[in-house]
C-alpha cells in the first residue's frame, strides 16, 4: 500500500508541473447587472510564458454570471482578446518547439477550454500566440493572436 501511495503521488506531482501556467487576475469590469448571482463580466487574466522568461500574455474574455455562472454551470462565450507583451529581460532556457499549447483553462462544464498556443516564427525572430476556445463536439473559429518580436541578442532555437 505504501508503494501505491508514492506512486500516486509521484504522478500528482508529475501532472502538476505538466499543467503549464496559472492565470493571475488583473481586474475585471461588470457588463450585466444580475438580481441573483454574479453579474456578467469581462475579466483580465495574466499568464507568464512558463518556457520564455520575460514575457506574459493578457488574455481578456466574458464570464458568464447568474446563478448558473455561480454554480459553474454556464458556459462562457468563445470570444477572446489576447495581447502579449515583453515584461523584462528575456530569456530562453532550451530550445522551443515550432508549436506548443503553453495555457489552458476550462471555460464550461462539458468540454470547453480556452487555449494559448505558442508559435515559434525563427525567420523573423518573433513568438506568436495564438487564443482559441475549442469545444468537443463544434469546434469555435473565434480566436485572437498576438506577435511578441525578439531582440537579436535573444538566442531563439527550435526543436528539430
Amino acid at each position: 500500500m505504501h508503494a501505491r501511495t508514492i506512486r500516486l503521488a509521484s504522478l500528482a506531482v508529475a501532472l502538476l508541473a505538466c499543467a503549464g501556467a496559472r492565470a493571475e487576475r488583473v481586474g475585471e469590469v461588470d457588463t450585466a447587472f444580475k438580481l441573483i448571482g454574479p453579474d456578467h463580466k469581462v475579466v483580465v487574466d495574466v499568464y507568464d510564458d512558463p518556457k520564455v522568461k520575460g514575457v506574459s500574455c493578457y488574455v481578456s474574455r466574458a464570464v458568464t454570471g447568474g446563478v448558473s455562472g455561480a454554480l459553474g454551470l454556464a458556459e462562457d462565450k468563445a470570444e477572446a482578446a489576447i495581447a502579449c507583451k515583453q515584461v523584462g529581460a528575456v530569456s530562453i532556457a532550451a530550445p522551443l518547439p515550432k508549436q506548443e499549447e503553453v495555457f489552458s483553462e476550462r471555460q464550461s462544464i462539458l468540454f470547453k477550454r480556452l487555449r494559448v498556443v505558442r508559435m515559434v516564427d525563427a525567420k523573423r525572430h518573433t513568438l506568436v500566440y495564438l487564443t482559441y476556445s475549442d469545444k468537443l463536439v463544434e469546434g469555435s473559429p473565434e480566436n485572437a493572436v498576438a506577435a511578441v518580436p525578439l531582440d537579436a541578442s535573444v538566442a531563439l532555437t527550435v526543436k528539430p
